[in-house]
């Protein structure tokens, strides 16, 4: 199981480049509370789980306290009901999977990145 290299997710510009990127690779925003021990927990818990390469997938970090405006564009951009913690999956430019607190587990991103074509909804 691997680490994740997190990169940061602090300006609203960011977001449009996130939609852009996401039609080659995957992208994924985990919004993290610093105020919260179950955002930490449920983030330790994706490191400790993490079997996707950087290939694979490019894995943002937004801190909500630091970033709270663009936490909110986030939402509204994907139309996802602000969470914390939350991940959000990025693929061709649209948010196809979110979960928040303790639903959020590596596991549960596998079916979309092994077929693109047939994804679970959520």
């Amino acid at each position: 199981m691997g680490r994740i290299n997190w990169l940061p997710l602090r300006t609203a510009s960011q977001i449009e480049e996130i939609v852009e990127q996401s039609f080659s690779t995957t992208c994924i925003i985990y919004k993290h509370s610093t105020r919260c021990s179950l955002s930490s927990l449920a983030k330790h818990r994706l490191e400790r789980e993490w079997p996707h390469g950087e290939r694979l997938v490019l894995p943002y970090f937004l801190d909500l306290i630091a970033n709270r405006e663009v936490s909110s564009l986030v939402a509204q951009y994907f139309g996802v009901t602000h969470q914390s913690p939350q991940l959000l999956l990025i693929q061709e430019g649209r948010c196809i999977y979110h979960s928040s607190h303790l639903n959020i587990e590596a596991r549960s991103l596998d079916a979309y990145f092994f077929d693109n074509r047939q994804k679970p909804g959520h």
